[in-house]
């Protein structure tokens, strides 16, 4: 990691090689340079609230940048249109000889002309979008201002930020700058705050500004004065103590040093040094009291372990088994069309009666070589891992050469969430993540991938040993879930078995489709050659199909079986878990006041079994997540919703 500069005792400002406008003074964690001592003025107090904020304009770079981005969009659509016209031209016959060259001569210079016009026109724009574009640090929020002609303003009051995140592409990262992403508890209708182009040196500092002031104002709210608002932010309220022989202050940040390593951490770390040709120098944002990353084995295991290469896998054996049913078709066809018959020998002649060996091995290696360079992207992309906590916050950074950077304040924190995939438990890994309310992006793809992956991973692959000693570390405030479950209760493994393997059995409901049209053929189909080869396709079909059945119909009934002994839920005095198993587990552990409400449900299957479902919804995600767990004994149901009334019963 780049060697980190202490800010000054009187500005949050860092010593950079061009003059940056120092944000003014709050209060911070007494481990931060810049808090006041006691008896200093507030930023917060009457006096210092009527000065006018300054305003932060974001980087120049957004100018000429956006500019040459927008230019090379431009020319893409211009180069594609071009040639398809010359293409179009030549295709119905058109000269190109002498007598059309002056032609096309003017063509070329109206089309650079044109390009070079609308390029200045893009760069007119993004330069008066520049000045208009600007955010400013008020008393109580954060104010992002844009527009032209619409004028448009954000609020953000500082205690409604959820988290501030930093995204950068490869060229961004070249030039030193990043976008902010600012996230406030919002529910489904929050977007995301954006601020692009911001120089990595001030969206450095604006980050630690952003909690700085959500913190202050918390504890102003909470009635400390401003004196005290400094060991007040430092005792962080209702925190949870790690577990007794965990090392703590100094011997955690010596450990830092220790930490799991991998080959892509030397160049992430160089990328990291280097900042970019604008990055500035780097800032101190607050004391790191637990770090660590992947070892090689652990970024290797992510890279394989990613969905791309898994559908890619399936995708691959599909395409072979269609292609080679594709071939033999043909074959068992020519004994009724001699023409078919004639086409196909001619082919496997030509490949020397190898054609299903050729055919099958291209499509190994194109899907060998996908896969290897999906298990790269995943890599480079985690490549750099870091895990840190910072004070109050959590802190996330990845990727070589697009990174991407999350920082939640750790009283945003819905729930941990450790997910085992049928991969990962044969290995005895997970995934580890931490539940957080998410905000909608404004771009369609961004806002796909923020609703499949919720929350922030602290670590895509980690052995199971590891996760008491991560999370002790990384938020001690969840040092003292509950371990004990209670198991769902024990008709529910019949029920799982009916409802697995035939409601929801898609070996069932296969058999079912395929058993419904092998009789409808066998029913309809002429008595003629052709009618005959038909039967006998659909008739060997089946027999393939309804053997993929009882595959099928075994793995629900096995998947029923696990998730019958791993499933379960209990609860204590602060918190609450619950396990969901199967052939993939997952359990997900939040505190009781993060609850938003929970309720039983039943129906008549599960009021005869005397069974419920439990249901518990909390904020986390994109408009919140519910966490379910299905036939629950109604006694323990009942006594779950007695612990979650208000000022109700308390399991000690």
């Amino acid at each position: 990691m780049a060697d980190q500069q202490p800010a000054s005792q009187d500005t949050m400002a860092p010593q950079a090689p061009q003059p940056q406008p120092a944000y003014s003074q709050v209060p911070d964690y007494p481990a931060q340079s810049n808090a006041p001592q006691p008896g200093q003025p507030s930023p917060m107090q009457p006096s210092a609230a009527l000065a006018e904020p300054a305003r932060h304009h974001v980087h120049h770079s957004y100018i000429w940048l956006g500019s040459i981005q927008a230019a090379f969009a431009i020319f893409v659509v211009v180069l594609i249109s071009s040639v398809s016209s010359i293409a179009g031209a030549l295709a119905k016959g058109e000269s190109v000889g002498a007598p059309g060259i002056p032609v096309l001569f003017i063509v070329g210079i109206c089309i650079i002309v044109g390009f070079v016009l609308i390029v200045g026109i893009v760069a007119l724009f993004q330069w008066l979008s520049y000045k208009h574009l600007y955010y400013e640090l008020g008393d109580a929020e954060f104010n992002l201002h844009s527009g032209i002609f619409n004028k448009k303003r954000v609020h953000v009051p500082y205690q409604r930020i959820q988290s501030v995140d930093q995204r950068s592409t490869l060229l961004q990262r070249i030039f030193g700058v990043c976008t902010v992403s600012i996230d406030t508890a919002g529910g489904s209708a929050n977007k995301a705050v954006m601020v692009p182009y911001v120089q990595k040196t001030q969206a450095e500092q604006l980050r630690a500004e952003l909690f700085a002031r959500k913190q202050f104002a918390a504890a102003v709210q909470g009635g400390v004065v401003p004196a005290g608002v400094a060991a007040m932010v430092a005792a962080t309220g209702d925190v949870a103590t790690p577990p007794v022989g965990f090392p703590l202050d100094g011997a955690v940040v010596s450990a830092a040093a220790d930490r799991p390593h991998n080959v892509l951490d030397a160049p992430a770390e160089i990328w990291t040094d280097v900042r970019g040709v604008f990055g500035g120098m780097a800032v101190d944002t607050g004391k790191v009291t637990y770090e660590y990353g992947m070892s090689n084995k652990e970024l290797a295991l992510t890279g394989l372990s990613n969905n791309t290469a898994f559908v890619l896998v399936i995708v691959g054996i599909l395409g072979a088994v269609a292609q080679f049913v594709g071939e033999i078709a043909p074959v068992v066809a020519g004994r009724i069309d001699p023409l078919v018959g004639r086409v196909v020998g001619l082919s496997a002649q030509l490949f020397s009666g190898n054609l299903i060996a050729v055919g099958a091995a291209v499509a190994v290696a194109a899907i060998a070589v996908i896969w290897v360079f999906s298990i790269i992207g995943t890599c480079i992309s985690f490549g750099g891992f870091r895990a840190c906590r910072r004070d109050n916050r959590i802190e996330v950074e990845h990727g070589l050469l697009q990174h991407r950077f999350q920082g939640v304040d750790i009283d945003r924190v819905q729930s941990v969430v450790v997910k085992q995939s049928f991969i990962r438990r044969l290995f005895g890994y997970c995934e580890l993540s931490l539940g957080k309310i998410d905000a909608a992006s404004e771009d369609q793809q961004d806002q796909q991938k923020s609703l499949n992956q919720q929350g922030v991973i602290i670590h895509p692959f980690v052995k199971m040993s590891r996760v008491p000693e991560i999370l002790a570390g990384l938020v001690p405030e969840f040092a003292d879930v509950p371990v004990e479950n209670t198991p769902v209760a024990p008709v529910a493994l019949r029920r799982a078995l009916i409802r697995r393997g035939i409601i929801q059995g898609d070996g069932f409901w296969l058999a079912v489709v395929l058993g419904i049209a092998q009789l409808c053929t066998n029913a309809f189909a002429p008595a003629t050659p052709d009618g005959a080869t038909v039967l006998f396709y659909m008739n060997t079909g089946a027999t393939i199909g309804y053997a993929l059945c009882v595959v099928l119909l075994v793995l629900n009934l096995v998947g029923a079986v696990l998730w019958f002994r791993g499933s379960g839920f209990a609860y204590n005095q602060r918190f609450m878990q619950v396990s969901n198993g199967g052939f993939s587990r997952e359990s997900v552990s939040f505190p009781r006041k993060k609850i938003q409400f929970g309720y039983t449900k039943t129906n008549p299957f599960q009021r005869n079994a005397k069974t419920a479902t439990v249901n518990a919804r909390t904020a986390a995600g994109v408009g919140g997540t519910t966490i379910r767990l299905i036939d629950v004994c109604e006694e323990d149901a009942r006594a779950w919703l007695d612990w979650l009334k208000p000022h109700g019963s308390m399991v000690q």
